[in-house]
């Protein structure tokens, strides 16, 4: 059987650099369709927000239980009935300047429901909007808790809506989470409305794990184009010495030959002697 030619080293380098070129191409194609669908997962979890954030508001009280647990309840609409008490009003002050009124209103069972009024421009704007008298029923959303600001503010005033500071300042036991006003609510009260950080919803997982897979298959591409440059170069080594090792083999008759040759001629110029 005739023995396959060996390739030149051009086209060798040339096998490998294609394997290569095909495990990236597949790859970056697999790359992605990853980030397609981790793309989806996030506005599927945008959705979920902005549909909770959509819903009919519901009584507050019905979800908040006196024990301190709690419904899934942050980021949708409720209304609250119950007294603004104007002696506890805290400014929260953003790092643009921005003040939002953050007043404690207190329900029957006399727990407060810290409420985001609305918002104003500056301090001083605060004492020309007071919070109505008597009983008052606010529609809003209910939120969870901000983080630290990341900016000093003045004392008595605070950075973002932290609740444990909430529970220090105000005597009576506060709700795990703050109502901020809607438009029309702030409004009412001569405020403008305040801006709103909805909670994160949960990604689609399903999607996410779809993701996942397509950056692993990618990785495989990469990998198992690599591989097969390798076994190129393998196989063009093996070969490289298949072929060197039946020179060697044809050489050694020849050369075996030559030196029997050698030998009688020597013997015969000794006889000749």
């Amino acid at each position: 059987m005739t023995a396959r030619p060996r390739l030149t080293r051009r086209g060798v380098l040339v096998r490998q650099a294609l394997w290569v070129g095909v495990g990236l191409a597949v790859a970056g194609v697999m790359l992605l369709l990853g980030v397609w669908q981790m793309q989806r997962s996030m506005d599927s979890g945008a959705a979920a927000i902005a549909a909770r954030a959509a819903e009919p508001p519901s009584p507050l009280l019905n979800h908040i239980h006196t024990d301190g647990t709690f419904d899934d309840i942050y980021g949708k609409p409720v209304t609250v009935t119950g007294e603004y008490l104007p002696g506890q009003q805290l400014l929260v002050v953003a790092k643009d300047g921005t003040v939002r009124v953050l007043t404690a209103f207190k329900v029957a069972d006399g727990r407060v429901v810290p409420i985001v009024r609305g918002a104003v421009s500056s301090r001083d704007a605060v004492a020309a909007a007071p919070p109505p008298a008597g009983v008052q029923t606010a529609t809003g959303l209910f939120l969870p808790g901000e983080g630290d600001a990341e900016w000093s503010v003045a004392s008595g005033e605070l950075g973002s809506v932290r609740m444990p500071l909430l529970a220090q300042r105000w005597p009576q036991q506060v709700t795990p989470g703050f109502v901020t006003l809607d438009a029309a609510g702030a409004a009412a009260q001569g405020l403008a409305a305040a801006s709103v950080t909805l909670p994160q919803g949960e990604k689609s997982l399903q999607n996410g794990s779809y993701a996942l897979q397509w950056w692993l298959f990618a990785a495989f591409a990469l990998v198992f184009g690599l591989k097969l440059a390798h076994s190129v170069g393998e196989a063009d080594r093996r070969a490289a010495e298949a072929e060197a090792a039946a020179e060697a083999s044809e050489s050694a008759p020849l050369g075996a030959a030559a030196n029997v040759v050698r030998d009688a001629a020597n013997g015969a110029g000794r006889e000749e002697v």
